[in-house]
């Protein structure tokens, strides 16, 4: 499929699942555009709009390499609901990184602690994966900086829109110590509630490790730590106070077969366990892109 289709394909806005049963239909992204531009696949007059757009311009304008699926990471492009194509800022990490996430309402407890697993795996050379958001996340990438470490956050956003605003510096800390800005969306989308729970397969997807930190029941981190288990991915879970709101969701991963995570030692035990070696004695390959 020619890259300039699968661009424009991905710059209309549609839902990924959407992306994802259109290729399926109709065998590859010049088509599905054919097929919207004659009107036999219905969308919104916004979407329609922007058929003219220039896709390649916009992602170079962002600063944003594109990768597509088959150039993917392999834990991720083996997924069957893996992104067609993403849009990177910075280096890409190859190899399975360490999804740590948990409540956007973290306790200091749960931000402290998230921040310390962060500084830990980094210390050891795991690329420390999240998604940028407030509370655990934002901590866990601090922490990733802290330890000298790479690490990775996947958006709910264009790669070039700041959200939440007060994580800009941080997110130019990412890429600026050889991590990425990851996203599924063309440069420019604004953040949207739907869009994360759906970046979160994406998470899990970059990580051969997901370690949940705090998360109430109906939290976007157990959403994570579900897709990381249909990915068959090793799932760890920080034990918590049964009577607060915030720990009830990993209490439950843990019921259900997570692995407890009683402190930092422990942490790295077990990823090590599961992940072999740390990649600062094996070595971590790198997709860099030109602007990085």
């Amino acid at each position: 499929m020619s890259l300039d289709d699968r661009l424009r394909l991905a710059s209309l806005g549609l839902h990924p699942t959407r992306v994802q049963t259109l290729l399926a239909e109709w065998g590859e992204a010049k088509a599905v555009l054919r097929a919207v531009e004659r009107g036999r696949v219905k969308v919104g007059d916004g979407i329609r709009g922007r058929l003219g757009v220039d896709a390649a311009a916009e992602a170079a304008n962002a600063g944003a390499l594109v990768i597509v699926k088959e150039d993917l990471p392999a834990a991720l492009a083996e997924l069957p609901d893996a992104p067609d194509l993403v849009y990177v800022r910075g280096n890409l990490p190859a190899a399975p990184g360490v999804a740590i996430v948990g409540s956007r309402a973290a306790t200091s407890y749960g931000r402290k602690l998230a921040r310390a697993l962060g500084r830990a795996a980094a210390e050891q050379g795991w690329v420390v994966v999240s998604g940028l958001a407030r509370g655990i996340d934002g901590e866990a990438h601090r922490g990733c900086l802290e330890g000298g470490g790479v690490g990775v956050a996947v958006l709910g956003c264009g790669v070039d829109v700041t959200y939440p605003v007060e994580h800009g510096d941080l997110a130019t800390s990412l890429v600026e110590n050889g991590g990425a800005l990851v996203s599924e969306y063309a440069p420019g989308t604004p953040p949207a509630p739907w869009r994360f729970p759906l970046r979160n397969r994406i998470i899990s997807g970059l990580a051969g490790v997901t370690v949940v930190v705090e998360a109430s029941v109906k939290g976007g981190a157990l959403i994570t730590a579900a897709r990381a288990l249909e990915q068959g991915r090793t799932v760890l879970a920080v034990p918590g106070d049964v009577q607060r709101a915030t720990s009830r969701g990993c209490n439950m991963l843990i019921r259900d077969g997570a692995y407890p995570v009683l402190d930092v030692d422990d942490f790295i035990t077990s990823l090590t366990f599961v992940l072999g070696l740390p990649p600062n004695t094996a070595g971590v390959g790198l997709a860099v892109s030109e602007d990085a």
